[in-house]
């Protein structure tokens, strides 16, 4: 240990009006008092070097100079430790930032792959993108990713290393792949909640705060790719991935994404210098689920579209403004379109769809036909993790470097999940050795030779349109940030004030019978619930701790109490995984539910769930404070759509939150905020609008959003008013998309 950090070492070269160059290992070019990047080290100033030159024009000369193996480095990325994150030091460089362990075949839920130690990683295998799942603190992270692209400056090619990540400016229980992070960067309410927040103000300024504290604090760390934000319009409520979208509204989606693009980027036409990349997720969305079941798993491997023109009605619509704005990057999803399952859907030209039953990723359809030339795409293309080994759907009789090669012929530029460089390597000699051609191997039956091999040109392609990006971004001229700076940035005392108001603004009330605001000197009883008994006592001393700052008198036994106070936090599933059967929305402890088949079809079998442990409790609770002629306030916290009748007929006041923070709802509570947001999703009424047939086909389209299902419901299901499928409360009120009350 001891060695002087990269972060200490750079050095700074400002040009007058043009960029700052930061070196730490190889000296700049300077030509007519002119600092260039000496990008292959030889001293001479290069297209690629020459910051004057347009992005594409420079990415496409750089492109052309680097060897095969150096292209293929770039067209991989995947998870990666940082050196604090290593328990044996010895495995760790002098610095203690970069982890050097040798992984012989390391196993994950996307690949098996062996992998060496980050400087070999980038040296000698070329990679220049690693996914970062750990949370550190913002020094920590500046100083990492210093410290990577110092490595990178030593090798034959200065090409920057970028570290990716999913979102973190939002609160929320970490779930790996999905929201990795939370609480260092200032943390606003999950996604759902700033729609909620947005449907209730009308304020869609909140998103430009939003965006622009992201821009500001992922730069100050030198983070400038997110894997960021989910464009899909969920329409089946029993997908796990519900709460990182921003609801059902396509129209709502397609205004947020229009602020957020650029807000983040940096301008309307692109990533700029001081903005940071986004790549929009899943197209062509990935709320179709089938039942819910997501395509991590098996079971939902398809998009199913059971309504006519659903496709563009609905799932494509948020990712107009990714054209529109210029996003640097789309992520398609994993799974493959059902034609056997789907009515008659269309291209955005009008034409019958052609139904290709392959992962979109390896769906020239989607992503050269409908991505690219009909809707004008023209960033790059990075896969979800995991396509080319354990989610190849549709292509599983394939080789591994037989689907790399499809889907960077398809137009993949980048693979998530893996580095399957020899994979890659394999695909391409086999198109320079005859593998195919005179070695006697037969192409794959269905596809053909031009598809399963890698060519320098399609390697070209690839490279050219992600390496555009880093020169954009101005990571080629200074990948360099100073520590001490991020951590001033990501305390910025009004990104985190501004994320407050919003989570105050995204409480939405959906019941209030006399018992808000709670008065001075009342009896409260508090309880936290939660599926993790564990969980919900902790959060329970918390919510106590909240309690007893305000002026009322706080009780533990609830008998006592003229007032109750209960946080209600359920969960579901497990998002890698699927559960026995289809995923359990009702707030409940040991349910029997049925048993779902191979083909997610219901079963004879069944099996308890429990999406809230002592559930049942609530209601007691209820009954013995009514008893006493007192009042219950319940907040349940929406990370799916959950059937609240358990809850809701327990409780005189109900409040929604969407990871909010308690003390914002607490704030509502006691009359300190005006509740102002509205459901940003439907909440279904209860089982009987989500039963699934002997085929498998649910009752309620697994398609269209819920504020649209009841056009497709049985009408001996509806009610006085044609509905049948949100959920109506004793005053009469749907608890449907833009429902809210304000007293």
């Amino acid at each position: 240990m001891g060695k002087t950090k990269a972060s200490e070492k750079v050095r700074y070269f400002q040009n007058p009006d043009g960029p700052v160059i930061g070196v730490t290992a190889r000296e700049p070019i300077c030509v007519e008092g002119l600092y260039f990047r000496d990008v292959n080290g030889d001293g001479v100033l290069s297209c690629a070097g020459d910051w004057r030159k347009s992005p594409k024009e420079r990415a496409e000369a750089l492109a052309k100079e680097l060897s095969v193996d150096e292209k293929i480095g770039l067209i991989f990325l995947s998870s990666w430790k940082m050196g604090l994150e290593q328990n044996n030091k010895d495995l760790v460089d002098e610095t203690g930032l970069l982890d050097e362990e040798f992984v012989e075949k390391g196993s994950s839920i996307f690949a098996v792959v062996s992998t060496e130690g980050t400087t070999k990683m980038i040296k000698n295998c070329h990679v220049r993108e690693f996914i970062l799942r750990a949370n550190p603190k913002p020094d920590e992270l500046a100083d990492w990713i210093n410290e990577l692209n110092r490595v990178a400056e030593e090798a034959d090619h200065f090409v920057p290393v970028l570290v990716v990540s999913n979102s973190r400016n939002e609160n929320g229980e970490v779930v790996f792949g999905m929201n990795d992070a939370s609480g260092v960067f200032a943390a606003w309410p999950g996604t759902m909640g700033i729609a909620a927040a947005i449907k209730g103000t009308g304020d869609l300024s909140l998103v430009d705060d939003f965006a622009d504290c992201i821009r500001r604090e992922w730069d100050a760390v030198g983070m400038k790719k997110g894997y960021m934000y989910m464009a899909d319009c969920m329409t089946d409520p029993r997908w796990q991935r519900t709460y990182g979208t921003f609801g059902e509204d396509p129209e709502l989606i397609q205004e947020i994404f229009r602020r957020l693009i650029p807000g983040v980027q940096g301008s309307d036409s692109g990533v700029t210098s001081d903005g940071v990349a986004l790549t929009v997720k899943h197209f062509p969305g990935g709320g179709a689920r089938e039942n819910g079941f997501d395509p991590h798993y098996r079971q939902g491997q398809w998009n199913v579209y059971q309504t006519p023109d659903s496709l563009q009605k609905y799932h494509i619509k948020g990712f107009l403004p990714a054209i529109e704005k210029k996003a640097a990057s789309i992520m398609p999803y994993y799974a493959k379109p059902a034609k056997a399952k789907s009515a008659e859907q269309f291209d955005r030209n009008g034409n019958p769809l052609e139904w290709i039953p392959v992962g979109f990723a390896f769906n020239r359809a989607f992503i050269q036909d409908i991505l690219r030339d009909q809707m004008g795409f023209e960033g790059y293309v990075n896969s979800d993790s995991g396509i080319v080994q354990r989610m190849a759907w549709g292509v599983e009789e394939l080789e591994v470097c037989e689907r790399v090669a499809l889907a960077i012929n398809t137009g993949v530029d980048i693979i998530s999940g893996s580095y399957d460089l020899e994979s890659a390597r394999e695909a391409y000699d086999r198109g320079q050795n005859g593998y195919y051609t005179t070695q006697g191997h037969p192409v794959p039956e269905g596809y053909t030779l031009e598809q399963i091999v890698l060519t320098e040109e399609a390697l070209n392609r690839a490279a050219a349109r992600t390496l555009e990006e880093r020169f954009a971004l101005g990571v080629f001229e200074n990948p360099y940030r100073d520590p001490a700076k991020a951590v001033e940035v990501v305390a910025t005392k009004k990104d985190w004030e501004a994320a407050a108001d919003v989570h105050r603004k995204s409480v939405v009330l959906l019941k209030n019978d006399g018992a808000l605001p709670v008065k001075a000197g009342a009896k409260v009883y508090v309880e936290c619930f939660n599926k993790n008994p564990e969980a919900a006592a902790s959060a329970t001393v918390e919510l106590k701790k909240m309690a007893e700052a305000e002026n009322v008198e706080l009780v533990e036994d609830y008998a006592q109490a003229d007032m109750a106070i209960l946080f209600v936090t359920p969960s579901s599933g497990e998002y890698f995984n699927a559960t026995k059967g289809y995923l359990e929305l009702d707030i409940c402890d040991g349910k029997e539910v049925c048993d779902v088949d191979d083909e997610g079809r219901p079963a004879d079998t069944t099996h308890l769930e429990t999406t809230l442990s002592g559930a049942g409790r609530i209601a007691k609770i209820a009954d013995t404070v009514h008893a006493n002629g007192g009042k219950v306030i319940s907040s349940i916290n929406f990370t799916l759509a959950w059937e609240v009748g358990n809850v809701e007929k327990c409780s005189d006041t109900l409040l929604a939150g969407f990871d909010t923070y308690p003390s914002a709802i607490m704030d509502v509570i006691f009359g300190r905020f005006a509740p102002v947001g509205k459901l940003p999703i439907t909440l279904p009424k209860d089982d009987s609008v989500l039963k699934v047939n002997a085929d498998g086909v649910c009752i309620s389209p697994n398609d269209v959003p819920g504020y649209d299902k009841d056009q497709y419901m049985p009408e001996e299901m509806k009610d006085e008013n044609g509905k049948a499928y949100a959920y109506r409360d004793a005053a009469g009120n749907y608890y449907e998309m833009g429902f809210g009350l304000n007293a």
